[in-house]
């Protein structure tokens, strides 16, 4: 495991990392409410042990990662850009921040739309580069959530989206919270990362899309058959 890794599974351990998994889980539930079939993905380790895919009702439940974290071992190791799966066979794709880790979000995105089955669901994770999350993570060198490349905004991951054949049915932004450790109720914490009010009125730091993979059928075009009118009748008839 990296550097990078390791401090992302350190700071996820924290109080703060503890409360956003907490708020995006809850968050994902809600979401998924409505999302069934046989098989679902997670690319990229977050949170701890199946946090985020236990509150799917998907029936198989598969974690793919690079690697192995201190709080979650994945069931296959692999790369989430080269995924050892077949095409079109999966329901559903969970991608909790890995573009924003991942070296080629692009790859990341292709992989996830040619494993999917037509109809299948893409729920995204991302964090607001024009934030105060995504501020502090521009000035620290590490990136903030530690280990994040980039920040990819909710229009700019629309428009990928659009490109690979998919449309987005639901947006939920959140993380309406100052990007430093609580210290008060981690529950108050959570709530407060969901919900915008009068004591947390911060701009959203983070957004949840989620998309469908649309399938359009050839339509076969039907020549019809023109119809010509009988030249004899259609002549006026000479006057006397």
């Amino acid at each position: 495991m990296n550097e990078y890794s390791a401090a992302l599974a350190s700071w996820q351990q924290g109080a703060l990392g503890r409360a956003l998994v907490a708020a995006e889980t809850r968050l994902l539930a809600e979401v998924c409410d409505d999302v069934f079939g046989l098989e679902i993905l997670q690319l990229g380790a977050w949170g701890a042990d199946r946090d985020l895919l236990g509150v799917s009702r998907v029936r198989r439940q598969t974690l793919i990662a690079p690697q192995a974290t201190p709080l979650q071992c994945p069931d296959l190791i692999a790369s989430i850009a080269g995924l050892p799966v077949g095409s079109a066979c999966v329901d559903a794709v969970v991608l909790p921040h890995c573009l924003e880790i991942e070296p080629d979000p692009g790859a990341v995105l292709r992989e996830a739309e040619r494993v999917l089955v037509g109809e299948g669901q893409l729920l995204v994770f991302g964090f607001a580069p024009w934030s105060l999350w995504g501020l502090r993570s521009a000035v620290r060198r590490s990136g903030y959530p530690p280990g994040t490349r980039r920040l990819i905004s909710d229009w700019r991951l629309r428009e990928w989206l659009s490109l690979l054949g998919f449309e987005v049915t639901v947006a939920r932004r959140y993380l309406h919270v100052w990007p430093g450790e609580p210290s008060g109720d981690p529950a108050r914490t959570t709530l407060n990362m969901l919900r915008r009010g009068i004591f947390n009125p911060l701009p959203a730091g983070a957004y949840l899309l989620r998309a469908r993979k649309r399938v359009y059928a050839p339509t076969r075009l039907r020549l019809r058959r023109r119809e010509h009118a009988p030249i004899l009748g259609s002549l006026v008839n000479p006057s006397p």
